[in-house]
């Protein structure tokens, strides 16, 4: 065993760097989140070599940029591009205000590896996915060195779930409940796991993988269905005197409680949900319920009785070890807030409501 960072060490401080703004390197890149990127920052990396930009193929259409290379684009920065320039790119919130941003210049040719694992390192740090790159030959010492390959196999692999602490906690729903805490082996948020009674592990349990929503389930916003549908999946639970919520820390369907919140701003100017998350340069749905299906294999369930309207959800788990029985429908009133938002999870989420 060495004290030298392994390569889950160094992708996981890789992305707390991104999120200080500290530039990271990346095979031959400098590359640093404009989110978090500072004027000084931005100067002296222009200094180093040719900067550009990397944005997710959703963004650059939204530019109106040519993507060259997938799922991803890469912007030539114009001589007078300041950090607003940058930040604008970024971010969706004054597109209506100042919809043309061009003429844009997008590059082509060459190995896109590095801008690659970038944009998903940002992902990971819940930052915008929009990221400086510049090629360089040397480096200041002190910054955190990746190669793309490794970084990008790192990033996709499934956490490993490690087991930190467990305590009986009564619940309004279940005075016979313990809370689960599970730690991942790559410095990402934990993840918990509330279990009901003392459900068998050699028969079908009920479950439900939740999704961390701060404004639902804390706060009780009418924009979604998150509160009522955890509220009513422990109800259900309790009256069977078994079963396990996993509870998952992935806010705002894996991107974050900082742009979920851009996303709702989105929403106030017209865009569905759907399109909000695109118009950021986020995917659909960025949550891996690998995770998920890792708690349960460690708890010791192999079969569920899963409480969703996800299909998404059932056949995650039954690709990952994980037998589903039954789906176990979850519908919960509708208000006058949150009616176009389950609309939209139905017609382009394929969610069974």
């Amino acid at each position: 065993m060495s004290l030298i960072p392994t390569l889950i060490e160094t992708v996981s401080r890789a992305r707390t760097d991104l999120r200080i703004g500290l530039p990271v390197v990346l095979g031959g890149y400098l590359a640093a989140a404009i989110e978090t990127l500072s004027p000084d920052r931005l100067a002296l990396m222009r200094q180093m070599g040719a900067a550009h930009l990397a944005l997710t193929a959703w963004r650059a259409g939204t530019l109106k940029a040519r993507v060259y290379d997938g799922d991803l684009a890469r912007i030539a920065l114009p001589p007078d591009a300041d950090l607003a320039w940058l930040r604008s790119m970024a971010d969706p919130a004054g597109d209506l205000m100042t919809p043309m941003k061009g003429p844009l210049n997008s590059l082509r040719g060459g190995d896109v590896a590095a801008h690659r694992a970038a944009i998903a390192l940002a992902k990971s740090a819940e930052l915008l996915p929009a990221v400086l790159m510049v090629p360089v030959d040397s480096v200041p010492e002190g910054l955190t060195r990746l190669e793309p390959g490794p970084a990008l196999e790192q990033l996709a692999r499934e956490s490993i779930m490690a087991p930190v602490a467990a305590a009986r906690l009564p619940l309004l729903a279940a005075e016979n409940s313990k809370l689960h805490i599970f730690r991942p082996d790559d410095g990402e948020a934990e993840h918990y796991a509330v279990e009901i009674g003392a459900p068998s592990r050699d028969k079908p349990v009920l479950a439900r993988l939740h999704s961390a929503c701060f404004t639902g389930d804390v706060l009780g916003s009418l924009k979604c269905d998150c509160g009522p549908q955890l509220h009513a999946a422990l109800g259900a639970m309790g009256q069977a005197g078994e079963g396990v919520l996993i509870y998952l820390n992935q806010e705002g369907r894996g991107i974050g409680l900082a742009n979920k919140m851009r996303a709702y701003a989105l929403q106030a100017q017209g865009f569905d949900t759907v399109e909000a998350n695109h118009r950021l340069g986020f995917e659909d749905d960025e949550r891996d319920f690998r995770i998920g299906a890792g708690i349960l294999r460690r708890m010791g369930f192999s079969k569920v009785r899963l409480m969703t309207n996800n299909p998404r959800k059932v056949s995650m788990l039954e690709g990952h070890c994980i037998a589903v029985t039954e789906r176990v429908p979850l519908i919960t009133p509708r208000n006058r807030h949150n009616t176009g938002y389950l609309d939209v999870k139905a017609e382009k989420s394929g969610h069974l409501l």
